[in-house]
């Protein structure tokens, strides 16, 4: 941690954080999120369609892309709970956290900055900044906290709906004018293409394949969707753990601790991202 000239503490040298474009909170976040029945989301929403999905405490939500690529983050309550549903299009990345700090809960907004490409956050109690891949406090006053993950799946709708009729949908009524069902990145997620600096690259694989992230012990090893929709299961140890990596019916991949039966956390990220934040990582299968 570093403290510059003005007195703000850091672990990210600014010049490498970029802007990336519009202002702060140029791209709004939702704080009052409306919610309708799959049913009424069915008149607008294609089956194919990339969707965040989470169940949390029995509650089923669903946050379509094509709303998340115009706000990127969502402040919401779920079950009681204070959550943070954020999406990062550059990235590939849907990953939720509990949005707690120091015992309080806050609501967070987007600095309009990037750190290897990737979304940078702010907390509205403290403005300090928080990638969005891996939720680190990086410039601010609570430069090296981590916000605590918690489980979501990047879905096609069609999947999802099937097998969980009951959920609720994040409305269009936003309180915003955007054109939502039109994506601004157009070929972005096929092509070969970074728009923003990272620290670090691989390319032995395409940057934008999608790829399953985790962390044990400080091992951190990724896994291509493409192998675990091809495989249904894939077992494996990480840092000599077994763990068990199971894909369902509505494409959600649940990470199992063999050892004790927890659920690991993963995150949803293209290749090139995970690598950016985890120079070190694993990829299975190599």
């Amino acid at each position: 941690m570093r403290v510059d000239s003005g007195g703000t503490r850091y672990l990210v040298d600014p010049a490498k954080i970029s802007s990336g474009g519009p202002p702060k909170d140029g791209i709004p976040s939702i704080d009052r999120p409306e919610f309708q029945s799959a049913r009424e989301a069915d008149e607008w929403l294609k089956e194919n369609e990339l969707v965040l999905a989470i169940v949390h405490k029995g509650q089923k939500r669903v946050y379509p892309a094509q709303i998340l690529v115009w706000h990127e983050i969502v402040n919401d309550t779920i079950a009681g709970d204070p959550i943070l549903i954020t999406w990062c299009p550059l990235c590939g990345s849907g990953i939720a956290y509990e949005r707690m700090v120091d015992g309080g809960a806050v609501k967070f907004g987007t600095t309009g900055r990037l750190y290897n490409s990737n979304l940078v956050m702010y907390d509205r109690k403290t403005d300090t900044w928080w990638t969005q891949i891996d939720g680190t406090a990086i410039a601010g006053p609570l430069t090296g906290r981590r916000l605590k993950a918690v489980s979501i799946d990047t879905v096609s709708w069609g999947a999802w709906k099937t097998r969980h009729p009951d959920s609720q949908v994040l409305s269009r009524a936003t309180g915003f004018e955007r054109p939502y069902g039109q994506d601004p990145y157009g070929s972005y997620y096929t092509d070969a293409g970074i728009m923003f600096p990272v620290e670090a690259e691989e390319d032995s694989i395409h940057p934008k394949t999608v790829v399953f992230g985790i962390e044990l012990a400080g091992v951190y090893k990724a896994y291509r969707e493409q192998d675990v929709v091809q495989a249904g299961t894939i077992e494996d140890a990480v840092a000599g753990v077994r763990i068990r990596i199971v894909r369902d019916s509505a494409g959600a991949v649940a990470v199992i601790n063999l050892d004790n039966g927890e659920r690991i956390v993963k995150e949803r990220d293209f290749w090139f991202a995970w690598y950016a934040f985890h120079p070190s990582t694993l990829l299975y299968g190599r």
